[in-house]
């Protein structure tokens, strides 16, 4: 299983609740629980559940591999629907950080099903690195 980006922030939301209870730092520095909301890591959560189900889909119990097309419905669908996480928090979930977590989950994934997201890109004419790029608003 590929380590989530949702489990980064719970981290980090949990090590400033313990470092404010403990008085490490005050209330100013305890600022995970404000860039990464409960209610948005489960949002993010609940759309990469969706993801790593589609991908497994796509190469479990099959007698051919996942067509070009096939994957790239599904990497679609999983942008758009972190495009619709992102709107809910007025275009500020996921900043330069989070993109970069959420772009190398999405390519570990792949990778982790045998799908090769540089040579993906590559064979349909996408930014190596980015095939995340058509589809993301954030």
């Amino acid at each position: 299983m590929v380590d989530r980006p949702t489990a980064v922030w719970r981290a980090n939301v949990a090590r400033d609740a313990a470092e404010l209870a403990t008085g490490v730092i005050g209330p100013e520095e305890a600022v995970s629980a404000r860039l990464w909301p409960d209610e948005m890591i489960r949002a993010t959560d609940a759309v990469l559940d969706g993801f790593e189900a589609d991908v497994a889909g796509l190469v479990d119990h099959r007698w051919e591999a996942a067509t070009d097309t096939e994957v790239l419905e599904v990497v679609e669908r999983t942008v758009r629907a972190l495009n619709a996480v992102n709107n809910q928090f007025h275009g500020a979930a996921y900043e330069t950080d989070e993109r970069e977590l959420l772009c190398e989950y999405i390519d570990r994934v792949l990778g982790a099903a045998g799908i090769e997201a540089d040579e993906l890109a590559r064979r349909n004419g996408l930014l190596s690195g980015d095939i995340t790029g058509p589809w993301r608003d954030w």
